[in-house]
């Protein structure tokens, strides 16, 4: 490991205090900081490893508003919630706070201070839609319309779900207000921009000091940085009556923008658990900075965040932000909303006892590089095929045959074979080839080479066959027990960042403490004589009719919340106006992302007599490698306009299901491009 660093601030993203946090939020950055850090304490390097709810913002007060309730009951209810369950699962925090405490507040107001008196906002007066029934201003999310672009007809007011474009409030069609119903009117308010668009330059010199970053980091923040319009002025407050108040003599009733806040509570929880060493750990650049995060978190934690900070002055950036992609649930996107999750604190009721199980198939099948999915049958065929038959049962071979042939004192070896110490060396060499893979964040690939290690000491057993050699050859057997046991010791400090608390109890059974890491690169763990306790099981099958009850489980809730499953009629048409529609059969030649739109793909599509540029909020349904080709209807008569500085000439007609899912509608293969669909 680097010599030259100090130490490490470690962060995962705060999970925002609405709502339990599920499987997706585990897998998409706390599992995978909890695995840095405890491989980071096992090297001996002094780090703080800072987590906490955020407790502000619109979706707080909408969760508040549904449930008849004060924002502070909902944030007090899941803030515990949210804490217990990721202890319960491990997630070895150093501290996890909230952002509703007075100290946060302080943290805040005073950095907004300082970017005021320095001059770095500006004061602007905008038109913000207002709800005259209610009596207040509205929020992007208190705002539902429909889309300009796809015409989804609950668009919010700053992104349309459906297609992906990012929208303001004054965009939408039809606007309502979530409060009443009722149409808001537009009326003037005051706010404080961050003028991100004069900062661009030395945000995007940051960002290019890091192209070692993972391509889904480098690439999304690139993109928002060279995309036509480039990066814009945001306002860093909010008309709400929930949040931190604007630390201004004329800002009452407004509140700092929840995204100016939130990061500010990495500061505020160190200045919690460190007093005034916090410094320490946010100023100094031998401190190695780490934010982990999931995909949607990028822009903010790799562009707001560090401009923020620059305005600021005298804060070390983040020198790694290695944020995953999603996690589906059995081939869909995991929905809060339809409650098609695998929520945390229920798992830990259903299977007690097995949270390692939960933390080895999540980090096996983590989302590093591109979306992934978790499936039921996929969690039992991991804790059946790998935990149980190969690590579980290697290791309980081990203390089995140490039990029975030498009543669990570990033997003295006699020559080693060449086998023998191929076997040796290689655990010897496992610490080294785990931590590589560590310290570049690639957890699968680390947890991978741990299990390697378990394959080894399996295929070494089933080789060497100790229960028939001793008959003829103690002495060899002694020697195949002696280094069979040493891989099951290897194996109790390897999986230890992975699986803590299968770990522990295999220490345990063996006699032995929680080395350093690089105190592991050696081949003897326990010396002749010895004692190895007889400890069973570390992990047990999981039978069908379990994974079948959490099938139905996922379905019955799902169906529950999913009703009604039909999007209202629209209003109705004459024959004449669907006359003004021009539909054609086209063929899709290429395809590409749209840069800063996780759902717009840029399509080229043949119509015969022409080639049209189209974007198409379709990015999260379909590969790009399977569009190319693709016959598509076509309606070729919308007045043209630009989406994300790309011109779209029409749109692809799809289907969409009750659960969001698209498909292409029926267009006959022998159909010519250019045929006219009536």
């Amino acid at each position: 490991m680097s010599t030259d660093i100090s130490r490490y601030t470690i962060t995962a993203a705060l999970p925002y205090a609405n709502g339990p946090v599920h499987i997706g939020h585990l897998a998409g950055c706390y599992l995978p900081s909890d695995i840095y850090a405890r491989y980071l304490r096992k090297n001996d390097k002094e780090l703080i490893f800072v987590c906490g709810t955020d407790e502000h913002g619109a979706a707080i007060n909408m969760k508040a508003q549904s449930e008849g309730a004060q924002p502070r009951e909902i944030v007090d209810r899941y803030h515990d919630i949210i804490r217990n369950s990721l202890d319960q699962v491990g997630i070895s925090f150093d501290i996890f706070s909230r952002t509703s405490k007075e100290i946060h507040h302080k943290t805040a107001q005073d950095f907004f201070k300082t970017l005021y008196d320095k001059g770095s906002l500006e004061e602007k007066v905008t038109q913000q839609y207002y709800d005259e029934e209610a009596g207040q201003f509205l929020a992007d999310r208190f705002i539902m319309g429909e889309c300009p672009n796809c015409h989804f007809g609950e668009a919010y007011g700053d992104q349309c779900e459906n297609c992906g474009t990012s929208l303001s409030s004054t965009e939408l069609i039809n606007p309502k207000s979530r409060l009443s119903g009722s149409a808001p009117v537009l009326k003037e308010t005051k706010h404080w921009f961050l003028p991100l668009d004069h900062l661009s330059g030395k945000i995007k010199d940051y960002i290019q000091s890091h192209k070692n970053w993972k391509p889904n980091v480098y690439g999304q923040c690139m993109s928002w940085l060279d995309a036509g319009d480039g990066l814009q002025a945001r306002s860093m407050t909010r008309d709400l009556d929930w949040g931190i108040p604007v630390p201004l003599d004329d800002a009452e009733g407004k509140v700092l923008y929840v995204w100016f806040d939130a990061p500010i509570g990495y500061i505020s929880a160190t200045k919690e658990l460190k007093g005034e060493a916090w410094t320490d750990w946010w100023t100094k650049d031998d401190t190695k900075m780490v934010h982990f995060i999931g995909k949607d978190n990028i822009v903010f934690h790799c562009i707001i965040f560090p401009a923020m900070l620059m305005e600021h002055g005298g804060f070390h950036l983040a020198d790694e932000v290695p944020a995953n992609e999603f996690l589906n649930l059995e081939g869909k996107k995991i929905s809060t909303s339809r409650n098609w999750a695998v929520w945390l604190h229920e798992y830990l009721e259903d299977f007690p006892g097995q949270e390692d199980v939960l933390r080895y198939v999540l980090t096996a099948t983590a989302p590093e590089s591109k979306d992934n999915d978790f499936t039921w049958n996929d969690f039992q065929t991991r804790n059946n095929s790998e935990l149980v038959a190969i690590l579980g049962n290697f290791v309980n071979r081990v203390q089995v045959l140490m039990q029975k042939y030498y009543e669990g004192e570990v033997p003295q070896p006699s020559t080693l074979s060449d086998t023998d110490q191929a076997a040796l060396k290689e655990i010897e060499e496992a610490p080294a080839l785990i931590g590589e893979s560590l310290e570049k964040y690639r957890f699968r690939e680390a947890l991978s080479r741990m299990m390697n290690v378990a394959r080894l000491g399996n295929k070494y057993l089933a080789d060497q066959e100790p229960w028939k050699v001793i008959k003829n050859d103690p002495e060899r057997a002694a020697t195949i027990l002696y280094v069979a046991t040493q891989i099951c010791a290897q194996l109790s400090q390897m999986m230890e960042p992975f699986m803590p608390f299968s770990a522990e109890k295999l220490r345990t059974n063996l006699g032995l403490e929680s080395l350093g890491w690089n105190d592991c690169a050696k081949q003897e763990f326990l010396a002749p004589g010895m004692i190895v306790k007889a400890g069973g099981h570390l992990f047990t099958k999981v039978e069908d009719e379990v994974i079948n009850a959490q099938k139905e489980k996922l379905e019955a809730s799902n169906t529950a919340e999913a009703e009604p499953s039909y999007e209202a009629l629209k209003g109705e048409i004459q024959f004449e106006d669907f006359l003004k529609l021009d539909l054609r059969v086209g063929t899709i030649t290429k395809a590409e992302k749209v840069k800063k739109a996780d759902k717009l793909l840029h399509l080229e599509v043949d119509l015969g007599f022409e080639k049209r540029s189209i974007v198409s909020g379709i990015a999260q349904h379909f590969d790009l490698e399977d569009l190319p080709g693709q016959k598509v209807s076509v309606v070729v008569n919308l007045a043209p306009r630009k989406l994300r500085g790309v011109l779209s000439q029409g749109m692809i007609l799809m289907a969409e299901d009750s659960e969001g899912n698209l498909k292409f509608t029926a267009t006959p293969e022998d159909m010519p491009n250019g045929s006219v669909i009536r």
